[in-house]
């Protein structure tokens, strides 16, 4: 008997073996190598559940295809360009969609624009699927069927020091100017101030539009606006990338979620993408991969749906 010492790198293998015991060694190095990158694709928020393979069976008609996720690439964390491949984008929707492409065995292509058109192009057939961190409201599900994900907590970025002294969507906000996306669903919430600050004696709150995350934080950067609000995350991002000139004044809860949008007269691809998604959470992918983007865990949230007739 005599002993080999085989290197694989994350170790060594101590093999006490004979000539004719070769083939147990093989076999223990392949097993070995086999769970090791089982851990490793595990920890990166990639396994897919073995629900996927009954849906491929279920929905054949997606295996093989290329769909297209019209995004608003310009909210890090979620959807953004990457930094090292421009030609790409990264982020938590962009894997969410990937995963449920993988799930369902289809792949994903992707169509930037501005935040104000997802619905319009997904309505117009240029695109499949919306993934892009959108608010399922019911106004939005006239335009498409949701398929909720996340919980929606906003954040109130404001100047450092906080001159306005801005605390919410309330009368602090009276006289101030809030730069925000067009389509913004606070939008709204903002306007609706103005008759109890007419009441209070104080001026009304001013909304400044904009076609991306990146161009309202540059308004308050550039003293154009004194707040923005928007997705608690993308604020604390923004409060992360600028931490002497931004804060977050405070949070704000939503009666929102958001959602998957997909066309309105595709129940069955609506079915599909549910049912890869609740498949995803059970196998705990997408806790996963919050996890992977520095996102809190209480963002997750069971699938509902939000339909519209």
């Amino acid at each position: 008997m005599h002993t080999e010492v085989i290197d694989y790198g994350q170790g060594r293998l101590r093999a006490a073996a004979t000539r004719a015991g070769w083939r147990e060694v093989v076999i223990g190095v392949v097993c070995l190598l086999v769970l090791l990158m089982s851990g490793r694709a595990m920890a990166a928020g990639t396994a897919t559940p073995a629900e996927c393979n009954a849906l491929q069976a279920k929905y054949p008609q997606l295996k093989g295809k290329t769909l297209t996720n019209a995004i608003n690439p310009h909210t890090p964390g979620y959807e953004a360009l990457d930094p090292n491949d421009p030609s790409k984008y990264v982020g938590f929707d962009i894997d969410l969609g990937e995963a449920i492409g993988d799930c369902l065995g289809f792949k994903m292509a992707y169509k930037p624009v501005t935040f104000a058109a997802l619905l319009t192009t997904l309505q117009s057939g240029q695109a499949d699927i919306v993934i892009s961190d959108i608010y399922a409201t019911e106004e939005r599900a006239k335009a498409a069927d949701f398929i909720t994900y996340s919980k929606v907590f906003d954040g109130v970025l404001v100047a450092k020091g906080n001159p306005k002294k801005i605390t919410g969507i309330n009368p602090s906000m009276c006289g101030a100017t809030a730069a925000e996306n067009t389509g913004y669903v606070e939008i709204p919430l903002i306007n609706n101030l103005a008759p109890a600050c007419k009441a209070a004696g104080k001026p009304e709150p001013t909304v400044q539009l904009y076609d991306n995350n990146a161009n309202c934080i540059q308004a308050i950067l550039a003293g154009r606006a004194d707040t923005y609000i928007n997705d608690v995350n993308t604020v604390d991002q923004a409060v992360k990338a600028y931490p002497d000139k931004l804060e977050k004044a405070s949070a704000v809860t939503l009666p929102y979620s958001v959602g998957i949008g997909v066309p309105k007269n595709q129940p069955e691809f609506r079915a599909a993408v549910m049912a890869a998604l609740v498949a995803l959470q059970k196998s705990g992918a997408q806790a996963q991969l919050l996890k992977k983007w520095s996102l809190p865990s209480e963002n997750l949230e069971a699938p509902k749906l939000i339909v519209s007739n």
